[in-house]
């Protein structure tokens, strides 16, 4: 499965490369695809590239999204360890 996640646009490199922040690691991106981004700005990243805007907000939901995922997760992996203690 492929997953598209919203970065925040960290700083412009050139017209086709940015520094994204992703998840508090900052990786470069291509953006060739999205006009008129300026830092701050958030997209929706794929395997390296950058395919739209998204709105800050949208990007907060999801973010937030994720971050709730990523918890329900460990708490499924905790329950998992304590049965297989038992």
């Amino acid at each position: 499965m492929c997953l598209a996640i919203p970065v925040r646009i960290e700083a412009l490199i050139d017209a086709e490369r940015a520094l994204a922040d992703i998840g508090g690691v900052r990786k470069e991106i291509n953006i060739a695809l999205v006009d008129d981004l300026s830092v701050g700005d958030y997209v929706i990243l794929h395997v390296g590239y950058a395919l739209n805007k998204l709105d800050p907000e949208e990007a907060a939901r999801t973010l937030a999204l994720f971050e709730e995922l990523g918890q329900l997760q460990e708490a499924y992996d905790e329950a998992q360890a304590g049965e297989g203690g038992a």
